[in-house]
């Protein structure tokens, strides 16, 4: 049987995780299957210990981002958050997204850091609000429907983020 990645670093699959006991359980693992540990070793163990590694990196990128553990979560109950299939985001979302790009886009072009900045702290309340929804939807109501439309949206706030962190980099 092949661990899932909250099994990985014994926490609950849940979407509020405890972030201290994730990085103490990851640190702790990277230092078990750390290659100086695995120098006299035979070639299977060295394999392994490797390949423990690697998954250990994969599963704490996956926990530790909130988009990517909420996609995660989804895929633990056979559910595919983005997919070509599987789209659909309310109008109103559509509309407020058209904003913040051309927002980006304007603010932008006329080197307004000030803008981005205001429109980053914007992006990032929005985030911390769907996440605190993502937080009830799995681990309250466990209501996947509505955590799989909520997730599609920070996932396309994540991005935005980042598109805006560029574009000041780009300006500083």
């Amino acid at each position: 049987m092949s661990l899932n990645y909250y099994q990985l670093f014994d926490l609950q699959p849940i979407f509020n995780i405890a972030l201290a006991t994730l990085e103490t359980n990851y640190r702790k693992i990277q230092s078990e299957s750390h290659p100086d540990r695995f120098v006299t070793a035979t070639s299977a163990e060295k394999l392994q210990s490797m390949q423990l590694a690697t998954l250990a990196n994969e599963a704490y990128q996956t926990l530790k981002n909130p988009a990517n553990r909420a996609q995660y979560l989804l895929e633990l109950q056979g559910i595919t958050a983005i997919s070509e299939s599987n789209t659909h985001m309310p109008t109103d979302f559509l509309m407020q997204q058209m904003q913040w790009r051309e927002t980006l886009e304007d603010a932008s072009a006329a080197k307004d850091i000030h803008t981005l900045e205001a429109l980053l702290d914007e992006m990032q309340a929005e985030s911390k609000s769907l996440q605190a929804d993502l937080s009830l939807l799995f681990d309250e109501k466990k209501d996947y429907s509505n955590a799989c439309e909520t997730t599609r949206k920070l996932i396309f706030i994540d991005k935005v983020c980042a598109d805006i962190r560029k574009a000041i980099e780009h300006l500083d």
